[in-house]
């Protein structure tokens, strides 16, 4: 039987793929919120519009789901908490009227999921793909 065709076997392939594919983003997710706890200064720039000290929260947030997201057990719940952020930085990069990095959440998503897609037999069971 081709690994391919049941939904329970993750090929090792896919499993290493699957887990490289959402390294960029969730390295980018964490320095994102270390920046935002740190304070630098772009960052402090960048919410200057928005009320005082809400950076280390949301920068709180982006590290705390992302570490759920790290967790093999947790990482479905991960990536929903990540989608849910994603989508409200998604939402405010479009009303700043910065359309083109609007794609950048969108694309985290995207490798997120992906990864999760293909190393975990529950999500090709929720979500199959077929040829």
């Amino acid at each position: 039987m081709n690994t391919s065709d049941n939904p329970a076997t993750v090929s090792k392939t896919a499993l290493w793929i699957g887990r490289l594919l959402p390294v960029p983003a969730v390295l980018m997710l964490l320095m994102s919120g270390v920046m935002k706890i740190m304070q630098v200064p772009d960052v402090v720039k960048g919410f200057a519009d928005w009320p005082a000290g809400v950076a280390v929260p949301i920068g709180v947030i982006e590290i705390l789901c992302t570490l759920v997201y790290l967790v093999p057990r947790t990482s479905v719940l991960g990536a929903i908490l990540l989608t849910g952020y994603l989508g409200g930085a998604t939402a405010v990069t479009v009303r700043m009227g910065t359309y083109g990095f609007a794609a950048m959440p969108v694309a985290f998503g995207v490798l997120l999921w992906g990864g999760l897609f293909l190393r975990d037999p529950r999500i090709r069971a929720l979500i199959p793909l077929k040829s």
